[in-house]
């Protein structure tokens, strides 16, 4: 006996919805099928078929999967997505009737079948169980930057593509952390889709594209889109900076924004820096850290010493002043030992008193060392720095002790550098007065970068030698612990309850 041939499901991709863009494979498989299939809403009225009209036959068998609901509301006991899984696994057994009976079945789909669209819960369902081909096609995403004549992404640029469903926030975020986008699905998310960009500073530069390559295509930008006229089938883009004009500013229109780009690289970037260094047309900072920033056209790199401080701020200011958006960079948090004080101490003159100043949280460099030991900074903690180029050292001692006697972790930022050897073997000496020699002590170098090292020794064995600029120490408290994790892994943490408690 024998087996029955089943048939073969082809997912088609149509193209943006003028029928002289889908693909030979498209028309030959359609023009081949026994079976079209298309989606629809509960009208009828399905786009997918208007697209092939020309190509389908008198005795072609069609398929009309009409969606039970759309938007509305609906009685269904598991929800709008229980009534939609409920749906897709009933197409999905029609469907796989035909197939069974050994017909070809041919499932439209607008755009490109795997590209946020309705053919992909028939794959899921079915692909696994019949021969099955996808054709692609071209995207609005395509066709709306060929509509604009305008480049989605040029060279190292980074394009993003959103559904205009993400929460506002989300949206916000990732229109203010990327080079180019898309936001797709506009319709009533049209007015949230709307306040993202203009939250993300990204507003002038958006376009607006409805029904790309369609009947009814209508193309502008995307604050003077009227809301109550957006249909679903409408993205808004943000094109290619590359060569494109940066909007001009009025001389008040500066502002300079203090960013931490956290210890090390890209990884450790918030999406609210990035937005910042995204939109900046100066980016100010010492040339270790500007090297951690993208490269972007028409954006202008100041780099300079570490020693410059001041002067850096004072530069920066006075770009603002031109009407021009600065991103001063610092490492970790710019408020933690970095640049936000220096820029805020020469804000408060009174030529720059008209400048809005900005400070950005980074991951200071205590947060990321203690993460990568455990949970040291589990209870109360200090933050000291060692370097004594802007307090003297008996200062530092004096708090030192303090600190310690108190029975603090401690967090110590700057312990040595090549013209200060001394301080490192000075701190130990003074907390062996308050603290067990087994204290344990994080030596984290480099976290974050190509020669991360974060090991514990005791507090007893601490060799100033093994420290440098580099390095951040935190010692910890009475009740620190240092226990071997899995794999052998050294793991401090420090409990969040005292004994007494």
């Amino acid at each position: 006996m024998t087996e029955q041939k089943t048939g073969r499901l082809y997912g088609v991709g149509l193209g943006p919805g003028d029928p002289s863009l889908m693909t030979l494979r498209a028309v030959e498989v359609v023009a081949g099928a026994d079976v079209v299939a298309y989606h629809s809403a509960r009208h009828g009225r399905s786009i997918a078929r208007s697209i092939v009209a020309g190509h389908l036959r008198a005795d072609h068998i069609e398929e009309a999967l009409v969606y039970p609901v759309t938007t509305e509301t609906t009685d269904h006991p598991g929800g709008y997505r229980g009534a939609l899984e409920d749906f897709y696994t009933e197409a999905a057994a029609r469907l796989a009737a035909h197939l069974d009976a050994g017909r070809t079945v041919a499932v439209l789909a607008e755009g490109d079948p795997m590209f946020y669209g309705s053919y992909m819960h028939m794959h899921k369902r079915l692909a696994d169980r019949y021969p099955t081909e996808v054709i692609p096609g071209v995207t609005s995403v395509s066709a709306a930057a060929a509509r604009l004549g305008t480049p989605l992404a040029e060279g190292e640029e980074v394009l993003t593509i959103l559904p205009g469903t993400l929460p506002e926030e989300e949206l916000t975020a990732r229109l203010a952390g990327t080079d180019a986008a898309v936001v797709m699905k506009l319709g009533r998310t049209f007015p949230t889709v709307r306040r993202a960009f203009e939250a993300s500073g990204r507003l002038p530069e958006a376009r607006y594209v409805e029904r790309a390559t369609m009947a009814g295509e209508r193309l502008g930008g995307l604050a003077e889109t009227d809301a109550a006229s957006v249909p679903y089938f409408a993205v808004a883009v943000l094109p290619s900076r590359v060569g494109a004009p940066r909007p001009e500013r009025a001389p008040d229109g500066g502002e300079v924004v203090v960013v931490g780009t956290g210890p090390a690289g890209p990884l450790w970037l918030t999406p609210e820096t990035r937005g910042a260094l995204a939109i900046a047309d100066d980016v100010v900072g010492y040339t270790t850290y500007l090297d951690r920033v993208p490269v972007r056209p028409g954006q202008a790199r100041h780099g300079s010493d570490n020693k410059v401080e001041s002067e850096r701020a004072e530069f920066a200011l006075d770009l603002a002043r031109r009407g021009r958006r600065v991103a001063v960079v610092s490492g970790g948090d710019p408020g933690v030992f970095a640049m936000a004080t220096a820029v805020l101490e020469v804000a408060a003159r009174q030529e720059h008193a008209a400048v809005p100043v900005r400070v950005l949280p980074g991951v200071t460099a205590a947060n990321a060392a203690a993460a990568r030991a455990g949970a040291p900074l589990g209870h109360d903690y200090a933050v000291l720095s060692l370097s004594d180029r802007l307090k003297p050292w008996e200062v530092i001692a004096e708090r030192l002790r303090a600190a310690a006697s108190a029975d603090l972790v401690l967090a110590l930022y700057n312990p040595g550098s090549r013209s200060r050897t001394w301080q490192v073997g000075k701190a130990r000496d003074l907390l062996l007065e308050h603290r067990s020699p087994d204290t344990p002590v994080v030596v984290a170098r480099d976290v974050g970068g190509p020669a991360e090292s974060v090991r514990t020794v005791r507090l007893a064995a601490l060799d100033p030698a093994e420290v440098d600029m580099r390095t951040l120490l935190i010692v910890g408290s009475s009740q620190t612990r240092w226990e071997q994790g899995p794999g052998g892994r050294q793991v401090v943490w420090t409990p969040r309850r005292y004994p007494e408690a």
